[in-house]
């Protein structure tokens, strides 16, 4: 079985030591992803002079799910290829917002998918983090 793990470059880093994606086989498994940007600034964060915080969950699941769209394009795949999607929200006030944006990348014949409230992501500003599953067969050369 082929495998392969890569953390990428102009990517946010991980927040700790794991890759981006892992290959094993024809799966490929993207670690839990942001709206993080790779200067550490969020998309879908607003912060006013006085510290008014504004947190936009279409925008951050937009930036979420092209942040996948890119890590699987370095890993020779595409959305089309995903297969399962695990999707964490901090706030179940979140997933009409959130539900509207997914279903501009997907439709019925896209990922299987679950969505769970949690506590807190790694940081306050974090509405939502997505894990997902793809499955895109080796290339035989």
């Amino acid at each position: 079985m082929s495998e392969k793990s890569a953390v990428i470059t102009g990517k946010a880093t991980p927040r700790g030591r794991f890759p981006h994606f892992k290959r094993a086989g024809d799966f490929i498994f993207v670690s839990g992803t942001s709206s993080r940007r790779p200067d550490n600034s969020f998309e879908g964060v607003e912060v006013d002079a006085m510290g008014v915080t504004n947190l936009d969950i279409r925008a951050q699941t937009r930036a979420v799910i092209q942040n996948i769209a890119d890590i699987l394009k370095h890993a020779g795949a595409g959305l089309s290829d995903l297969v399962d999607a695990q999707v964490f929200l901090v706030n179940m006030n979140d997933f009409g917002g959130f539900n509207e944006v997914w279903g501009e990348f997907f439709d019925y014949d896209g990922p299987t998918r679950t969505t769970v409230a949690v506590h807190q992501l790694p940081h306050p500003h974090l509405l939502i983090e997505i894990r997902a599953t793809a499955y895109k067969p080796l290339s035989v050369e």
